[in-house]
Protein backbone atom coordinates (compact mmCIF):
# COMPACT_ATOMS: atom_id res chain seq x y z
CA UNK A 1 0.00 0.00 0.00
CA UNK A 2 1.33 3.67 -0.65
CA UNK A 3 0.28 6.64 0.09
CA UNK A 4 -0.63 8.00 -3.41
CA UNK A 5 -3.48 5.37 -4.52
CA UNK A 6 -4.71 7.00 -1.79
CA UNK A 7 -5.43 9.37 -4.36
CA UNK A 8 -6.47 7.39 -7.12
CA UNK A 9 -10.35 8.35 -6.58
CA UNK A 10 -9.37 12.02 -8.13
CA UNK A 11 -9.43 10.17 -11.55
CA UNK A 12 -12.79 9.07 -10.73
CA UNK A 13 -16.93 10.57 -11.17
CA UNK A 14 -17.42 12.00 -8.05
CA UNK A 15 -21.08 12.06 -6.93
CA UNK A 16 -23.12 14.15 -4.31
CA UNK A 17 -19.76 16.83 -3.90
CA UNK A 18 -20.28 20.48 -3.25
CA UNK A 19 -19.48 22.44 -6.22
CA UNK A 20 -17.10 24.64 -4.12
CA UNK A 21 -16.87 28.46 -5.10
CA UNK A 22 -13.20 29.00 -4.53
CA UNK A 23 -10.42 25.94 -4.80
CA UNK A 24 -8.26 27.75 -3.08
CA UNK A 25 -9.85 27.89 -0.01
CA UNK A 26 -10.64 24.20 -0.07
CA UNK A 27 -6.91 23.51 -0.41
CA UNK A 28 -6.54 25.41 2.70
CA UNK A 29 -9.13 24.17 4.94
CA UNK A 30 -7.66 20.75 3.82
CA UNK A 31 -4.44 21.63 4.29
CA UNK A 32 -5.64 22.41 8.13
CA UNK A 33 -7.76 19.13 8.45
CA UNK A 34 -4.71 17.52 7.52
CA UNK A 35 -2.57 18.79 10.33
CA UNK A 36 -5.38 18.03 13.28
CA UNK A 37 -4.77 15.26 15.33
CA UNK A 38 -7.07 12.01 14.67
CA UNK A 39 -10.32 11.97 16.22
CA UNK A 40 -10.30 8.35 16.60
CA UNK A 41 -7.45 5.88 16.49
CA UNK A 42 -6.48 2.85 14.14
CA UNK A 43 -6.52 0.01 16.86
CA UNK A 44 -10.24 1.24 17.97
CA UNK A 45 -11.14 0.54 14.43
CA UNK A 46 -9.47 -2.87 14.61
CA UNK A 47 -11.11 -3.46 17.23
CA UNK A 48 -14.55 -2.71 16.16
CA UNK A 49 -13.40 -4.80 12.85
CA UNK A 50 -13.59 -7.88 15.50
CA UNK A 51 -16.97 -6.96 16.92
CA UNK A 52 -18.37 -7.10 13.21
CA UNK A 53 -16.73 -10.41 12.40
CA UNK A 54 -18.61 -11.84 15.51
CA UNK A 55 -22.09 -9.97 13.93
CA UNK A 56 -21.14 -11.85 10.29
CA UNK A 57 -20.48 -14.95 12.23
CA UNK A 58 -23.82 -14.81 13.46
CA UNK A 59 -22.34 -14.21 17.08
CA UNK A 60 -23.89 -10.51 17.80
CA UNK A 61 -25.63 -7.43 16.44
CA UNK A 62 -24.93 -4.57 15.41
CA UNK A 63 -27.15 -1.40 16.65
CA UNK A 64 -26.44 1.90 14.57
CA UNK A 65 -28.09 4.87 14.86
CA UNK A 66 -28.26 8.60 15.36
CA UNK A 67 -29.38 11.72 13.94
CA UNK A 68 -30.94 12.15 10.27
CA UNK A 69 -28.19 14.83 9.74
CA UNK A 70 -26.31 16.59 12.91
CA UNK A 71 -26.30 20.30 13.16
CA UNK A 72 -23.78 22.44 14.81
CA UNK A 73 -26.79 24.75 16.95
CA UNK A 74 -28.17 20.87 17.78
CA UNK A 75 -24.46 19.40 18.85
CA UNK A 76 -25.33 20.70 22.47
CA UNK A 77 -24.25 18.37 26.19
CA UNK A 78 -28.04 17.67 26.61
CA UNK A 79 -28.64 17.04 23.39
CA UNK A 80 -25.89 14.56 22.32
CA UNK A 81 -26.31 13.09 26.10
CA UNK A 82 -30.03 12.29 25.09
CA UNK A 83 -29.30 10.58 21.77
CA UNK A 84 -26.75 8.66 23.94
CA UNK A 85 -28.97 7.70 26.65
CA UNK A 86 -31.73 6.13 23.71
CA UNK A 87 -29.35 4.20 22.40
CA UNK A 88 -28.05 2.83 25.53
CA UNK A 89 -31.94 1.69 26.48
CA UNK A 90 -32.47 0.01 22.79
CA UNK A 91 -29.16 -1.99 22.99
CA UNK A 92 -30.18 -3.09 26.69
CA UNK A 93 -33.57 -3.86 25.75
CA UNK A 94 -31.50 -5.72 22.96
CA UNK A 95 -29.16 -7.16 25.26
CA UNK A 96 -31.26 -8.45 27.82
CA UNK A 97 -34.86 -9.44 25.89
CA UNK A 98 -33.28 -10.83 22.78
CA UNK A 99 -30.21 -12.09 24.90
CA UNK A 100 -27.89 -11.50 22.14
CA UNK A 101 -24.57 -9.30 22.39
CA UNK A 102 -24.61 -5.65 20.75
CA UNK A 103 -22.02 -3.60 18.74
CA UNK A 104 -23.59 -0.21 19.77
CA UNK A 105 -22.37 2.10 17.00
CA UNK A 106 -23.63 5.86 16.73
CA UNK A 107 -24.84 7.90 13.89
CA UNK A 108 -22.91 10.80 15.12
CA UNK A 109 -19.55 12.85 15.81
CA UNK A 110 -19.50 13.23 11.77
CA UNK A 111 -22.62 13.36 10.21
CA UNK A 112 -22.78 16.44 8.89
CA UNK A 113 -23.37 16.66 5.19
CA UNK A 114 -25.98 14.61 3.60
CA UNK A 115 -26.82 13.25 -0.18
CA UNK A 116 -29.50 15.26 -2.03
CA UNK A 117 -31.80 14.10 -5.08
CA UNK A 118 -31.43 17.38 -6.64
CA UNK A 119 -28.75 19.98 -6.74
CA UNK A 120 -30.78 22.74 -6.21
CA UNK A 121 -34.09 24.11 -4.80
CA UNK A 122 -36.79 26.69 -5.68
CA UNK A 123 -39.00 28.62 -3.22
CA UNK A 124 -41.35 31.49 -4.53
CA UNK A 125 -39.69 31.86 -8.15
CA UNK A 126 -35.81 31.81 -6.41
CA UNK A 127 -33.83 28.61 -7.06
CA UNK A 128 -30.36 28.32 -4.85
CA UNK A 129 -28.54 25.36 -4.04
CA UNK A 130 -29.75 22.77 -1.66
CA UNK A 131 -28.65 22.15 1.63
CA UNK A 132 -26.19 19.65 2.28
CA UNK A 133 -25.58 19.96 5.48
CA UNK A 134 -23.77 22.08 8.09
CA UNK A 135 -20.95 20.75 6.87
CA UNK A 136 -21.40 22.29 3.77
CA UNK A 137 -23.55 25.20 3.58
CA UNK A 138 -26.64 26.73 5.51
CA UNK A 139 -30.48 25.66 6.15
CA UNK A 140 -31.89 29.63 5.74
CA UNK A 141 -33.34 29.82 2.27
CA UNK A 142 -30.42 32.68 1.36
CA UNK A 143 -27.60 32.94 -1.28
CA UNK A 144 -25.29 33.30 1.46
CA UNK A 145 -26.02 30.76 3.49
CA UNK A 146 -27.04 28.22 0.67
CA UNK A 147 -23.40 28.93 -0.96
CA UNK A 148 -20.92 25.98 0.02
CA UNK A 149 -18.29 27.23 2.70
CA UNK A 150 -14.81 24.97 3.05
CA UNK A 151 -14.59 26.50 6.55
CA UNK A 152 -17.55 24.69 7.47
CA UNK A 153 -15.96 21.43 7.21
CA UNK A 154 -13.14 22.69 9.88
CA UNK A 155 -16.58 23.11 12.22
CA UNK A 156 -17.60 19.89 11.54
CA UNK A 157 -14.55 18.45 12.22
CA UNK A 158 -14.10 20.35 15.88
CA UNK A 159 -17.72 19.52 16.93
CA UNK A 160 -17.17 15.80 15.90
CA UNK A 161 -14.28 16.23 18.14
CA UNK A 162 -16.11 17.72 20.95
CA UNK A 163 -18.98 15.30 20.57
CA UNK A 164 -16.68 12.52 20.63
CA UNK A 165 -14.71 13.60 23.60
CA UNK A 166 -17.99 13.90 25.61
CA UNK A 167 -19.10 10.04 23.94
CA UNK A 168 -16.00 8.53 25.52
CA UNK A 169 -16.56 10.66 29.12
CA UNK A 170 -20.29 9.37 29.36
CA UNK A 171 -19.76 5.53 27.91
CA UNK A 172 -16.37 5.64 30.43
CA UNK A 173 -16.85 7.36 33.18
CA UNK A 174 -19.83 5.61 35.11
CA UNK A 175 -22.75 6.96 32.68
CA UNK A 176 -22.90 3.56 30.92
CA UNK A 177 -22.76 1.59 34.36
CA UNK A 178 -25.89 -1.44 34.09
CA UNK A 179 -26.84 -0.12 37.79
CA UNK A 180 -27.64 3.29 35.71
CA UNK A 181 -30.58 1.58 34.15
CA UNK A 182 -33.49 3.44 35.69
CA UNK A 183 -31.49 6.47 36.32
CA UNK A 184 -31.37 6.63 32.22
CA UNK A 185 -35.62 6.57 32.53
CA UNK A 186 -36.35 8.59 34.99
CA UNK A 187 -37.57 11.82 32.84
CA UNK A 188 -39.33 9.40 30.99
CA UNK A 189 -41.21 6.47 32.38
CA UNK A 190 -44.12 8.11 34.15
CA UNK A 191 -46.16 9.34 31.07
CA UNK A 192 -44.61 6.75 28.08
CA UNK A 193 -45.81 3.45 27.71
CA UNK A 194 -42.49 2.31 26.44
CA UNK A 195 -41.04 3.99 29.30
CA UNK A 196 -43.21 1.75 31.47
CA UNK A 197 -42.04 -0.80 29.39
CA UNK A 198 -38.79 -0.62 29.83
CA UNK A 199 -38.78 0.21 33.65
CA UNK A 200 -40.10 -3.74 34.10
CA UNK A 201 -37.01 -4.36 32.17
CA UNK A 202 -35.03 -2.72 34.09
CA UNK A 203 -36.11 -3.95 37.40
CA UNK A 204 -35.15 -7.47 35.96
CA UNK A 205 -31.73 -5.86 35.42
CA UNK A 206 -31.03 -4.88 38.90
CA UNK A 207 -32.70 -8.35 40.46
CA UNK A 208 -30.30 -10.40 37.98
CA UNK A 209 -26.74 -7.76 39.25
CA UNK A 210 -28.09 -8.24 43.04
CA UNK A 211 -27.64 -11.75 42.21
CA UNK A 212 -24.52 -11.53 40.78
CA UNK A 213 -23.26 -9.13 43.46
CA UNK A 214 -24.44 -10.96 45.96
CA UNK A 215 -22.30 -14.05 44.39
CA UNK A 216 -19.49 -12.43 44.75
CA UNK A 217 -19.45 -11.29 40.79
CA UNK A 218 -18.85 -7.77 39.36
CA UNK A 219 -17.44 -7.77 35.84
CA UNK A 220 -15.84 -4.47 34.52
CA UNK A 221 -17.87 -5.08 31.43
CA UNK A 222 -21.03 -3.76 33.43
CA UNK A 223 -19.37 -0.61 34.62
CA UNK A 224 -18.06 0.40 30.60
CA UNK A 225 -19.36 0.31 27.34
CA UNK A 226 -17.84 -0.09 24.00
CA UNK A 227 -19.32 2.75 21.43
CA UNK A 228 -17.76 3.42 18.37
CA UNK A 229 -18.43 6.84 15.43
CA UNK A 230 -20.11 6.33 11.98
CA UNK A 231 -20.71 8.14 9.32
CA UNK A 232 -21.40 8.44 5.46
CA UNK A 233 -18.04 8.81 4.35
CA UNK A 234 -19.59 11.59 1.53
CA UNK A 235 -17.38 14.75 0.79
CA UNK A 236 -14.27 13.19 -0.07
CA UNK A 237 -11.81 16.12 0.46
CA UNK A 238 -12.85 15.99 4.23
CA UNK A 239 -12.15 12.26 4.43
CA UNK A 240 -8.90 11.93 2.60
CA UNK A 241 -7.56 15.23 4.62
CA UNK A 242 -8.55 13.05 8.46
CA UNK A 243 -6.79 9.97 6.50
CA UNK A 244 -3.67 9.25 8.40
CA UNK A 245 -1.13 6.12 8.00
CA UNK A 246 -1.18 4.22 11.26
CA UNK A 247 2.58 3.85 12.57
CA UNK A 248 1.86 0.06 14.01
CA UNK A 249 1.10 -1.46 10.58
CA UNK A 250 2.11 1.21 7.56
CA UNK A 251 -1.89 1.14 6.53
CA UNK A 252 -4.12 4.03 5.71
CA UNK A 253 -7.36 4.55 8.19
CA UNK A 254 -9.67 7.29 8.03
CA UNK A 255 -9.32 8.67 11.36
CA UNK A 256 -12.59 10.68 11.27
CA UNK A 257 -15.12 7.97 12.11
CA UNK A 258 -14.10 4.13 13.67
CA UNK A 259 -16.85 2.98 11.13
CA UNK A 260 -17.73 4.50 7.18
CA UNK A 261 -20.31 3.73 4.91
CA UNK A 262 -21.12 4.54 1.13
CA UNK A 263 -24.51 5.27 0.01
CA UNK A 264 -27.03 4.18 -2.28
CA UNK A 265 -26.19 6.92 -4.32
CA UNK A 266 -22.10 6.77 -4.57
CA UNK A 267 -21.72 3.34 -4.33
CA UNK A 268 -20.80 3.23 -8.14
CA UNK A 269 -18.12 0.48 -8.73
CA UNK A 270 -16.18 2.66 -10.96
CA UNK A 271 -17.05 6.15 -9.15
CA UNK A 272 -14.32 7.80 -6.73
CA UNK A 273 -16.27 7.03 -3.10
CA UNK A 274 -15.71 2.91 -3.87
CA UNK A 275 -12.36 3.92 -5.16
CA UNK A 276 -11.19 5.96 -2.03
CA UNK A 277 -13.08 2.82 0.36
CA UNK A 278 -11.36 0.23 -0.74
CA UNK A 279 -7.84 1.80 0.34
CA UNK A 280 -8.98 2.59 3.55
CA UNK A 281 -8.48 -0.50 6.36
CA UNK A 282 -11.72 0.87 8.61
CA UNK A 283 -15.08 -1.60 8.41
CA UNK A 284 -16.70 -0.03 5.16
CA UNK A 285 -20.81 -0.58 4.60
CA UNK A 286 -22.57 0.19 1.54
CA UNK A 287 -26.14 1.08 1.34
CA UNK A 288 -28.44 -1.43 -1.07
CA UNK A 289 -31.44 -0.46 -2.58
CA UNK A 290 -34.49 -2.34 -3.93
CA UNK A 291 -32.74 -1.53 -7.40
CA UNK A 292 -29.58 -3.87 -6.61
CA UNK A 293 -28.86 -6.97 -8.39
CA UNK A 294 -26.99 -9.64 -6.67
CA UNK A 295 -24.19 -9.18 -8.78
CA UNK A 296 -23.79 -5.69 -8.00
CA UNK A 297 -23.31 -6.82 -4.43
CA UNK A 298 -20.61 -9.55 -5.51
CA UNK A 299 -18.81 -6.57 -7.71
CA UNK A 300 -18.93 -4.72 -4.59
CA UNK A 301 -17.35 -7.35 -2.05
CA UNK A 302 -14.62 -8.04 -4.93
CA UNK A 303 -14.22 -4.38 -4.88
CA UNK A 304 -14.01 -3.77 -1.58
CA UNK A 305 -13.24 -6.93 0.79
CA UNK A 306 -10.93 -8.95 -2.24
CA UNK A 307 -9.19 -11.04 0.74
CA UNK A 308 -12.75 -11.79 2.50
CA UNK A 309 -12.03 -10.47 5.74
CA UNK A 310 -14.00 -11.13 8.61
CA UNK A 311 -15.86 -7.65 9.66
CA UNK A 312 -14.35 -6.06 7.09
CA UNK A 313 -17.91 -5.28 4.50
CA UNK A 314 -21.30 -4.63 5.80
CA UNK A 315 -24.26 -4.60 3.91
CA UNK A 316 -27.22 -2.27 4.81
CA UNK A 317 -30.24 -2.75 2.87
CA UNK A 318 -32.74 -0.01 2.54
CA UNK A 319 -35.37 -1.63 0.49
CA UNK A 320 -38.90 -0.24 1.40
CA UNK A 321 -41.10 -2.34 3.49
CA UNK A 322 -42.96 -3.05 -0.05
CA UNK A 323 -39.89 -4.92 -1.58
CA UNK A 324 -37.75 -5.94 1.15
CA UNK A 325 -39.52 -9.94 0.67
CA UNK A 326 -39.11 -9.77 -2.84
CA UNK A 327 -35.57 -7.61 -3.52
CA UNK A 328 -33.33 -8.64 -0.75
CA UNK A 329 -33.58 -12.82 -0.60
CA UNK A 330 -31.54 -13.16 -4.10
CA UNK A 331 -28.95 -10.98 -2.85
CA UNK A 332 -28.61 -12.51 0.39
CA UNK A 333 -28.53 -16.03 -1.22
CA UNK A 334 -26.18 -15.23 -4.03
CA UNK A 335 -23.88 -13.48 -1.14
CA UNK A 336 -23.92 -16.28 0.87
CA UNK A 337 -23.31 -19.09 -1.76
CA UNK A 338 -20.24 -17.21 -2.60
CA UNK A 339 -18.64 -17.43 0.80
CA UNK A 340 -18.07 -13.56 1.07
CA UNK A 341 -18.15 -13.32 5.03
CA UNK A 342 -20.49 -9.78 5.27
CA UNK A 343 -22.67 -8.83 8.08
CA UNK A 344 -26.42 -7.94 7.22
CA UNK A 345 -28.11 -5.08 8.71
CA UNK A 346 -31.65 -2.94 8.12
CA UNK A 347 -32.10 0.44 7.31
CA UNK A 348 -35.96 0.31 7.82
CA UNK A 349 -35.86 4.25 7.43
CA UNK A 350 -34.63 5.51 3.63
CA UNK A 351 -37.15 3.21 1.96
CA UNK A 352 -39.79 4.47 3.81
CA UNK A 353 -40.41 7.69 3.59
CA UNK A 354 -43.71 9.56 2.43
CA UNK A 355 -44.97 13.01 1.76
CA UNK A 356 -47.45 13.78 4.16
CA UNK A 357 -50.59 16.15 2.92
CA UNK A 358 -49.14 19.17 4.52
CA UNK A 359 -45.80 18.91 2.94
CA UNK A 360 -44.03 17.49 5.44
CA UNK A 361 -41.55 14.14 5.00
CA UNK A 362 -42.77 11.70 7.32
CA UNK A 363 -42.20 7.74 7.56
CA UNK A 364 -44.73 5.72 9.54
CA UNK A 365 -43.96 3.23 12.49
CA UNK A 366 -45.77 0.70 11.51
CA UNK A 367 -43.78 0.77 7.85
CA UNK A 368 -40.52 0.64 9.57
CA UNK A 369 -41.50 -2.54 11.69
CA UNK A 370 -43.14 -4.08 8.38
CA UNK A 371 -39.41 -3.52 6.71
CA UNK A 372 -37.42 -4.71 10.03
CA UNK A 373 -40.05 -7.81 10.38
CA UNK A 374 -39.27 -8.63 6.65
CA UNK A 375 -35.91 -8.45 7.06
CA UNK A 376 -35.62 -10.85 9.87
CA UNK A 377 -37.83 -13.19 7.89
CA UNK A 378 -35.91 -13.46 4.40
CA UNK A 379 -32.72 -13.69 6.87
CA UNK A 380 -35.22 -16.86 8.88
CA UNK A 381 -35.70 -18.97 5.66
CA UNK A 382 -32.38 -18.63 3.98
CA UNK A 383 -30.66 -20.04 7.05
CA UNK A 384 -28.61 -16.70 7.73
CA UNK A 385 -28.00 -13.73 10.07
CA UNK A 386 -30.20 -10.88 10.56
CA UNK A 387 -26.79 -9.03 12.35
CA UNK A 388 -28.51 -5.32 12.78
CA UNK A 389 -30.51 -2.09 12.65
CA UNK A 390 -29.55 1.39 11.22
CA UNK A 391 -32.13 3.83 12.13
CA UNK A 392 -32.80 7.92 12.45
CA UNK A 393 -33.64 8.48 15.75
CA UNK A 394 -33.17 11.36 18.04
CA UNK A 395 -33.14 11.76 22.12
CA UNK A 396 -35.76 14.49 22.57
CA UNK A 397 -39.42 13.97 21.70
CA UNK A 398 -39.94 15.20 18.48
CA UNK A 399 -43.27 14.42 16.56
CA UNK A 400 -41.72 13.55 12.75
CA UNK A 401 -42.75 9.91 12.27
CA UNK A 402 -46.09 8.91 12.89
CA UNK A 403 -47.23 5.50 14.68
CA UNK A 404 -45.69 4.48 17.17
CA UNK A 405 -47.29 3.60 21.30
CA UNK A 406 -47.87 7.20 21.06
CA UNK A 407 -50.01 7.30 18.20
CA UNK A 408 -49.08 10.02 16.72
CA UNK A 409 -50.86 11.14 13.73
CA UNK A 410 -50.09 13.01 10.44
CA UNK A 411 -51.33 16.19 12.32
CA UNK A 412 -49.36 16.23 14.91
CA UNK A 413 -46.00 16.68 12.74
CA UNK A 414 -46.04 20.62 13.15
CA UNK A 415 -46.14 20.15 17.13
CA UNK A 416 -42.25 18.99 17.11
CA UNK A 417 -41.15 18.94 13.85
CA UNK A 418 -37.38 19.56 13.89
CA UNK A 419 -34.98 17.67 11.57
CA UNK A 420 -32.76 19.47 9.40
CA UNK A 421 -33.49 16.74 6.86
CA UNK A 422 -35.31 13.03 7.11
CA UNK A 423 -37.66 12.47 9.65
CA UNK A 424 -36.19 10.66 12.90
CA UNK A 425 -37.97 8.08 15.28
CA UNK A 426 -38.20 9.98 18.53
CA UNK A 427 -37.27 8.22 21.71
CA UNK A 428 -40.94 6.10 22.59
CA UNK A 429 -40.59 5.26 19.46
CA UNK A 430 -37.05 4.23 19.03
CA UNK A 431 -37.75 1.77 22.26
CA UNK A 432 -41.07 0.75 20.42
CA UNK A 433 -38.80 -0.56 17.59
CA UNK A 434 -35.97 -2.07 19.93
CA UNK A 435 -38.60 -4.35 22.05
CA UNK A 436 -40.04 -5.22 18.64
CA UNK A 437 -36.34 -6.41 17.19
CA UNK A 438 -35.98 -7.85 20.67
CA UNK A 439 -38.87 -10.40 20.22
CA UNK A 440 -37.86 -10.89 16.36
CA UNK A 441 -34.66 -12.25 17.12
CA UNK A 442 -35.73 -14.39 20.04
CA UNK A 443 -37.56 -15.86 17.04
Amino acid sequence: MIPGSLDAWRDRPAAQQPDWPDPAAVTAVTSELARIPPLVFAGECDKLKERLASVARGEAFILQGGDCAETFAGSTADAISAKLRTLLQMAVILTYAGSVPVVKIGRLAGQFAKPRSSGTEIRDGQELPAYRGDAINGLEFTPQARTPDPARLLRACHYSAATLNLCRAFTQGGYADLRQVHAWNTDFVAGSPAGQRYELLAGGIDRALSFMHASGVDPAEFRTIEFYSSHEALILEYERALTRIDARTSLPYDVSAHFLWIGERTRDLAGAHVEFARHLRNPIGVKLGPETTAQDALALIERLDPDNEPGRLTFIARMGADRVRSALPPIVEKVTASGAQVAWVCDPMHGNTIEAPDGHKTRRVEDILAEVTGFFDVHRSLGTHPGGIHIEFTGDDVTECTGGSYGLTEDDLTSRYETACDPRLNRSQSLDLAFRVAELYRG
